[in-house]
């Protein structure tokens, strides 16, 4: 029985890693209907900034908040000088220029980082707590990263479904050209979408860079985790990508701890070739979308 309390708890752990990149994809596929493959190399940088920031300083808080800011930096700037070009082309193109910016990105980040991996602090101990005379698998760490991820959540759904400017993002993204008679600035909304995203994928990065070591590859495993849990949610669904990433940190965290470790990619693969036979749309997925 203490097996499967530790097993679930670490699932839950890893399970709100996955949310945490999930959120940042959900959010950018919501605001522009792009799938940004380079996710994981954005939120790469922002975390080495972050742990620039923390070495220099010797303060994470301060690192957080960079981390954070440079997110924002990063996504409006990836938005305007290369997604803009190709917004109005097929969405094939911006898909080979966001692999195109992931491999820039890790190639650039190991020339001025390095490739070692190095590691970063974590926001709270690493301490599992204890109960009696046992020690759970779970950390005042894993708790502050389950937390920032639902709140995180709850105010992304919040802001589409509460909000003229999330309303507004949403035009822009499925219907621009009306969304520009009804004076809507599609444009601004897009770079907005793009910066959010990457301020949400600077929040993944710092969170998860403490289990994974930080290194210019050190998250494209998260990101895969990352995108299977947003489409077992639902692309369009910030919930969806929180439940959808407990659910899949719950049942790898069960393959590896009764199966094995080995197990595990392929177990990932199952579960999003289920999904996308059974529920394309994933599991949460909006019913029907709100009109301008």
């Amino acid at each position: 029985m203490t097996r499967f309390i530790d097993l679930t708890l670490s699932g839950i752990s890893d399970g709100a890693v996955y949310a945490a990149v999930a959120l940042a994809l959900v959010l950018i596929w919501r605001a522009t209907r792009i799938v940004n493959f380079a996710q994981g190399a954005m939120l790469m940088v922002t975390t080495f900034i972050a742990s620039a920031v923390i070495t220099k300083t010797g303060s994470y808080p301060l690192g957080f908040f960079v981390a954070l800011a440079s997110g924002l930096i990063l996504g409006a700037v990836v938005e305007r000088v290369l997604i803009r070009p190709v917004e109005s082309a097929p969405p094939l193109n911006a898909v080979i220029v966001t692999l195109g910016l992931y491999t820039l990105l890790v190639a650039g980040a190991g020339m001025i980082w390095g490739n070692t991996p190095r590691s970063f602090p974590a926001a709270f101990s690493l301490q599992g707590y204890k109960v009696g005379g046992t020690t759970l698998l779970f950390t005042p760490n894993d708790t502050f990263i389950v937390l920032v991820v639902v709140v995180v959540a709850v105010l992304l759904a919040l802001l589409f479904r509460a909000t003229s400017l999330g309303l507004r993002m949403r035009a822009s993204a499925f219907a621009p050209e009306v969304a520009r008679l009804l004076g809507v600035r599609v444009g601004g909304m897009f770079t907005l979408g793009w910066a959010l995203a990457a301020l949400v994928g600077a929040i993944a990065g710092v969170l998860v860079a403490p289990a994974v070591f930080l290194g210019p590859n050190s998250f494209d495993p998260v990101l895969i985790g990352g995108f299977v849990a947003a489409v077992l949610g639902g692309l369009d669904s910030p919930p969806g990508a929180v439940v959808g990433g407990i659910v899949l940190g719950l049942a790898l965290s069960y393959v590896s701890g009764y199966e094995g470790s080995s197990l595990v990619p392929l177990a990932a693969l199952a579960i999003l070739v289920i999904v996308l036979m059974v529920r394309p749309s994933g599991l949460f997925s909006a019913s029907k979308e709100r009109r301008v």
